[in-house]
């Protein structure tokens, strides 16, 4: 199948079929000969990348975002280092979760919460579109919302303690993610909603380890991607890595082919890739290697890997990573066929969304 702008999947080596499977972060603010990320985008060409505004490792600026004309000549600098068009992500949901601050001369924006609690759906419609508008100047093209988790723990740290829902009512989520999507279609800006199967009914957080959601997680938590899916407005799709004993009684649903597989892309129906939400979140990161969480992703029926490089001190390099995949390959454990269905799906949202 040819794409514009795009390579024939049969044009592409074993090893650059694998790099697309990888969206990543890295260090600095600027895209100089020397540094890491352009070498990793020449040589390995991986499908995308994620911007931060802060490192969290050392908990400080400046990461990724110092200003909107420094983001700008950043994405306009990764774009053209990378002969096959680049998924440029960032969590940019609005309120306490944006990348592109004020602070760093970006607009303020509004939460999810604020949204659901006004409940217009105009206003969200407009909102969003403005978030896009700001995204499409910073030369951004994937934003890593909404969040479509309902707010049954309203205890939650990482959820509903962040604003980040737009509430606890599968309907009223459904509206306004809907509302929020079309907003950033009007800017054709890739949106990605989260985190199948559903993060708001836990209180912990999966940055911070394992967390299980076997006793609280709810049914109508799936309501939302069921309605979205069918209404043909969800390509993307993040997941969580919560464990729930009643799907799978060892794997996290990052990994899970249950959930993945059965679940949202035969149950719901999902065409569109899936994502995962970063992988050295600890509960990933603490139970299993890297070489072991490519294998049971893939499996599971991961599309792509999200490594955000910005959790952990150690960096994961993407050479490193698409080698294990090949050793992988060569030992039986994984098939050629898996790669390339994935591939496929996000060649068929590259040609879709982005234009350079």
């Amino acid at each position: 199948m040819t794409y514009n702008n795009l390579p024939t999947l049969s044009s592409l080596t074993i090893r650059e079929k694998i790099a697309q499977l990888f969206l990543i972060g890295f260090r600095g603010s600027d895209l100089s000969e020397e540094s890491e990320i352009n070498h990793t985008i020449r040589n390995e060409k991986p499908g995308g990348v994620i911007l931060f505004d802060r490192d969290m490792i050392h908990n400080k600026p400046v990461h990724n975002i110092q200003s909107p004309e420094q983001v700008k000549t950043l994405t306009k600098k990764l774009k053209e280092a990378s002969e096959i068009p680049l998924f440029i992500g960032i969590d940019q949901e609005g309120g306490i979760i944006q990348r592109l601050k004020p602070e760093y001369g970006f607009p303020k924006t509004v939460s999810h919460q604020y949204l659901g609690n006004k409940d217009e759906i105009e206003f969200t419609t407009e909102q969003s579109a403005f978030i896009a508008s700001t995204l499409a100047e910073a030369g951004i093209n994937l934003n890593f919302a909404p969040v479509v988790d309902l707010a049954i723990q309203p205890e939650s740290s990482i959820i509903a303690g962040r604003e980040r829902s737009f509430g606890g009512n599968a309907d009223l989520v459904y509206r306004h993610a809907k509302a929020y999507i079309r907003g950033h279609q009007e800017h054709e800006i890739l949106t990605c909603c989260k985190h199948f199967p559903g993060h708001g009914s836990a209180l912990g957080d999966t940055h911070a380890g394992f967390v299980n959601v076997s006793d609280t997680w709810q049914e109508e938590e799936l309501t939302p991607y069921r309605n979205l899916i069918n209404d043909g407005l969800c390509p993307m799709i993040m997941t969580a890595h919560i464990f729930n004993a009643a799907w799978d009684d060892s794997l996290p649903s990052t990994l899970s082919p249950f959930v993945l597989t059965d679940i949202l892309r035969n149950q719901l129906g999902f065409k569109g890739v899936i994502i995962s939400d970063d992988m050295q979140m600890r509960a990933i990161s603490d139970k299993y290697s890297l070489k072991e969480t490519l294998k049971l992703g893939i499996k599971a029926g991961l599309d792509m890997f999200c490594f955000g490089n910005n959790l952990l001190p150690e960096q994961v390099e993407l050479s490193y990573a698409i080698t294990a995949i090949e050793e992988l390959l060569e030992q039986d454990e994984l098939e050629i066929q898996q790669i390339e269905n994935s591939v496929e799906r996000i060649f068929s949202l590259k040609a879709s969304y982005l234009n350079t």
